[in-house]
């Protein structure tokens, strides 16, 4: 692992390898492991399966193979050779195989299904058939070109995501992850709910590197979740909080769990483009959180903590401050239309520099390859997903099943937007149940972002709704696997902290319609305009908040709910009228609210 760590940085620095050199061994890199780290045999057995070793080899093998022969294969003008069936098959067996033990069960399932189409189509009544193909042309195609397993989602995986995780590990390694919770505690430690504060920033900070909604609570949860309990919160919103942390943390730039790299492709645009697009809404997801939060800590009566119990943050930027140094040059080399792999690894190699300033960050051998085999194996999953997802839209492609499929949902939803988006969330969020996210955003995205754009949604607002969604589905019962990994720290019912991270998630459910009604809040069009759409749905967000907690100077009444969640709607649709009526209905409600509280409050009134 740390071989192919080592692999990727010379490329990421110095130059890539042809487009199926790199891919190649990339995946060898990253599939391989797969049989010895997450064996299928008994976990605790004294050695590994036959079978796992032979896998492994075999898969080797191939790799190297395609490696070495794949210049001339495109070539060829001859048949296909045995030799490519036959590794190509065991390509296919154990891209299947590795997405099963490393992702989910689900898109194994899924990209199985689809192989099976690609053959059987032939046999599929109606519209949805095709006119078939052989073995070997399906096993060809799969394995031999860049169409199916070595598609775009490899393709990015193995010259940006790479590098974006090693990136992480490294920071991580440098006490940068500890830096970021101790200097969020400092400042927000102090206000009411400041523990649960802590965990919102704190998470979206470290899930802007890492990209892992999982990774961010096994990291950040084993402080934050123990924080909030201390601060009040009970074990079941402790987990439900960090839950919903940690997924927002894919919806930060840069990183974005390896999606705004996948979506400037599909866009056919520029990864800072699809950054600066993501940053609104990021920052309405966590403003959801924040409402949620401090609504509930004035709810309760919780406070923050005592300044003398909260780390110095003059300290704390004194034994820091350096660490920020890497972040804020790979964001400037990024706006300066640095290629994103060029940027990462020379915003790499400044961390590596910048750790010697300091003897407690100073980057040591063992942590150096601490950090390379860590980076190798966070992104072992998402590699093979993406293989594994490469599969399913290399079928798409091949049997032209992506085009009648948005035929048939554009046929079905009759031309309606809103039902073609409540369709598309539906099936986002069922595709999530027990698959990665950005694996989730590959597939949905080729499903079904063409039939929303051609129904008049812009492209960048129809791919953000998909992604949004794919994020959010990590929160969404009944398999909600961020809140089960929240669970299992805070010490609590997983199924009862997925409830309660889906309901304090609601919000977040309305966002996406925000941007594609508002697609100045994807950055799109004059800044003041995007300035002032963006204060208005934060005011709507904030009326929703109280809607669904039912308190802001006090309990509110039911009428007082459903008006402020009337409000809040009204906020959501981009038009002036709408905007300025819910914005002066709000004001005008919490100003009725105010006064209803105070005159409750004085005796004898």
């Amino acid at each position: 692992m740390i071989a192919g760590s080592l692999f990727h940085l010379y490329t990421g620095g110095f130059g890539l390898l042809s487009t199926m050199s790199q891919r190649s061994l990339h995946l060898m890199f990253m599939l391989v492991p797969v049989f010895f780290l997450f064996a299928a045999g008994r976990r605790g057995a004294a050695k590994l399966p036959w079978y796992d070793i032979a896998l492994g080899a075999l898969v080797l093998i191939s790799s190297l193979y395609l490696f070495f022969t794949w210049s001339k294969q495109t070539m060829r003008v001859a048949d296909v050779s045995i030799w490519t069936v036959i590794f190509g098959t065991i390509m296919l067996i154990g891209v299947i195989e590795g997405t099963r033990r490393t992702a989910s069960s689900a898109l194994a399932l899924i990209a199985s299904l689809f192989l099976l189409y690609t053959y059987f189509g032939k046999y599929v009544p109606g519209g949805l058939g095709h006119r078939g193909y052989s073995v070997t042309r399906i096993i060809d195609f799969f394995y031999s070109t860049s169409e199916g397993i070595y598609g775009m989602p490899i393709g990015v995986s193995a010259s940006l995501i790479v590098l974006f995780v090693i990136f992480g590990g490294m920071l991580s390694v440098t006490g940068g992850g500890q830096f970021f919770i101790d200097s969020t505690f400092s400042l927000a430690g102090r206000w009411r709910g400041g523990t649960a504060k802590t965990a919102v920033v704190g998470s979206s900070l470290m899930g802007m590197i890492s990209g892992s909604p999982i990774a961010n609570v096994a990291t950040v949860g084993t402080f934050t979740i123990p924080l909030m309990k201390r601060g009040g919160f009970t074990p079941n919103v402790a987990a439900a909080i960090e839950a919903l942390s940690s997924s927002g943390g894919i919806l930060m730039p840069p990183v974005m769990g390896a999606a705004a790299f996948i979506m400037a492709e599909y866009l056919g645009r520029s990864y800072n483009e699809v950054c600066v697009s993501a940053i609104i809404p990021a920052m309405l997801y966590y403003a959801c959180i924040f409402v949620i939060v401090d609504l509930k800590a004035v709810k309760n009566g919780l406070r923050g903590f005592p300044k003398e119990q909260l780390p110095d943050i003059k300290q704390v930027l004194k034994k820091g401050w350096h660490l920020i140094i890497p972040i804020v040059t790979l964001i400037a080399f990024l706006m300066m239309a640095w290629s994103p792999n060029k940027a990462v690894f020379w915003s790499i190699a400044i961390l590596i520099l910048v750790s010697f300033l300091y003897r407690h960050t100073r980057l040591t051998w063992r942590n150096f390859l601490r950090a390379m085999e860590d980076g190798a194996r966070e992104t072992i999953p998402i590699a093979v997903a993406c293989a594994g997802a490469g599969i399913i839209v290399g079928s798409l492609g091949m049997t032209g099943l992506g085009v009648k499929f948005s035929s048939s949902l554009i046929a079905l939803c009759h031309g309606s937007q809103i039902l073609a988006l409540f369709l598309t969330m539906i099936a986002s969020l069922i595709l999530g149940m027990g698959m990665p996210a950005t694996a989730v955003y590959i597939l949905a995205a080729a499903l079904l972002a063409p039939p929303l754009i051609n129904l008049g949604i812009t492209p960048v607002a129809a791919h953000f709704f998909i992604f949004y969604f794919s994020v959010i589905s990590c929160i969404t019962p009944p398999v909600a696997l961020t809140a089960y990994a929240a669970a299992g720290l805070a010490k609590t019912d997983p199924g009862k902290a997925g409830w309660t991270a889906f309901y304090y998630g609601l919000l977040a459910y309305i966002i996406p319609y925000m941007f594609v009604y508002t697609p100045v809040l994807l950055w799109q069009g004059d800044l003041g305009w995007i300035i002032l759409s963006f204060l208005v749905a934060l005011i709507g967000v904030f009326a929703l908040g109280i809607a669904l907690e039912g308190y802001l100077f006090g309990r509110c009444t039911a009428i007082e709910r459903a008006a402020f969640a009337v409000g809040g709607l009204m906020c959501v649709y981009a038009e002036p009228v709408t905007d300025i009526i819910g914005v002066a209905g709000i004001i005008v409600l919490i100003c009725l609210h105010r006064r209803r509280q105070t005159k409750v409050s004085v005796p004898g009134t």
